[in-house]
This record gives structure tokens, sequence and C-alpha cells, in this order.
């Protein structure tokens, strides 16, 4: 008998139930707690033949291409994707969601296109052991700095601390991180970065700034001035994500 971590790529498809033709070649993973609206949304946006593989996932059609879409929430449910399809063959995987700040240099409204993770998420060492940073793809970071900067969107580029338990961050550690040189912290970028190294595929971050807690902000402070632009940079983050779908 197999167990999970030696299935290949026929066991999986033979598992899933899934063609070769139905393998999209681009998943997005969106890190947020909650599922229902961003599963709506991505409906609309992949509304050829879509397919429902797991609760939190669908596979659609957009502009001739397959793409898949994910609503996980932290590292192993990100892996419980990303390993998947990774092995089935997808080549680009973009993890999106909300990041808490760590610098003083970014402000509400900042897509932070992230170039490094590093690994306290609870996951990434399994697919990478001995190794504490793994990097986005160079080329997909290139090509989502020059949409940028072809529409005029604000941007930052940086490393993520990507760390499994966001409620024991303190104002010492978050200090910590920010000495390090990290831009944000978030949940889910380490783990997909890695599975997308361990497999050779390609990786980037697409975040939204959430809360920043370098400045005391946290998710709970009410922030008014967040919640006014929370829906725009997250549409941007998709027609950004679309974009990478289309050209990769």
């Amino acid at each position: 008998m197999k167990l999970y971590g030696d299935f290949t790529k026929d066991d999986w498809k033979h598992t899933l139930k899934i063609e070769e033709s139905r393998i999209p070649s681009t998943f997005i993973l969106h890190g947020e707690w909650e599922h229902e609206g961003n599963i709506r949304t991505w409906q609309e946006l992949l509304a050829k033949e879509l397919w429902h593989p797991t609760w939190n996932t669908l596979i659609g059609e957009y502009n001739a291409k397959q793409v898949g879409f994910s609503n996980v929430f932290g590292g192993p449910v990100a892996a419980m994707i990303s390993h998947r399809f990774a092995l089935l063959g997808t080549e680009n995987f973009i993890q999106t969601g909300y990041y808490g700040g760590l610098s003083q240099a970014i402000q509400y409204g900042d897509i932070l296109i992230v170039t490094s993770a590093y690994m306290e998420d609870g996951v990434s060492q399994w697919y990478i052991p001995g190794q504490t940073i793994v990097d986005a793809d160079t080329e997909l970071v290139q090509a989502a700095i020059d949409y940028c900067e072809m529409k005029g969107y604000r941007y930052v580029t940086g490393s993520v601390f990507s760390t499994s338990a966001m409620l024991m961050e303190t104002s010492e550690l978050v200090q910590s991180w920010a000495a390090d040189g990290h831009v944000g912290v978030d949940m889910e970028t380490a783990t997909t970065f890695a599975i997308a190294r361990k497999y050779n595929r390609k990786a980037i971050g697409l975040l939204n700034l959430s809360d920043h807690i370098i400045e005391g902000d946290t998710l709970y402070s009410g922030n008014e001035e967040f919640k006014e632009i929370e829906g725009e940079i997250d549409r941007r983050i998709r027609e950004i994500s679309l974009y990478l779908a289309e050209k990769f």
C-alpha cells in the first residue's frame, strides 16, 4: 500500500478522478479565514467548465487557460492543495491574501510582491529541509513589477516571515522580524514557495496589507482607511494573478 508521500502523478489523477486536460497551468491560493465570498468571486471569473475537486477549491477556464483557485488558511491547508497539483503538473503557483506590516516604508494600498519567505510556517521544512529562506520565481516577480508599473499600481517588494501561530505574535517578536529586514508576516507563503521549489515549479506571492502591526495596528483596530481600500487592492491582485496566468 502506498502512503501519500509515495503518491505519483498517476496516483493523484486516479484519486482525484481528474483528466490531463483539466489540470490547471496556474493555481491561485488565497490565504483567508472566510472562504464563501472568495469562492463566489472566482466562480464568476472562471465561469467556463467549473470543477470543484474539494470544498475550498475550484478549477475553471480563463481566456483558454485552465486556472485553479483555492481558499486556504495556514500552511497545512495550503500544502494540501499545492502539493497535489504540483505533482499533477501545475507549473505556476500564486499565493495571495494578506500580510501584517513590518516596515515603516509601506502603507495601506501597497501590493507586496513577495521575493522570498522565511520558513517558520511549520510545513515548508518538510519539503526543503535544512533551509530557512525560500525565494520566489524571479521571472514571475519581474512580470508582476512590470504590470504594476504599466498600470500605475503602488507596490513594494521584499520578504515575508511566514508563521504558523498568528495569535502568538508579540511586540517583541514583531520588532525582531522587522530588524531582520522582513517587510511583512503571513501564514502561507513559505509553504507554497517550498512546495513549488521541491517540484521545480514557479511561485510568487501578491499580498494585501491587512494590519500595520509595526505601528500597533491589529485586525481588531477598526482601521477605516484599510476597509475603504481593501476591496480595490484585492481586485488588483486578482487582476495581476490572471495576467500572470495568461502570460505563463
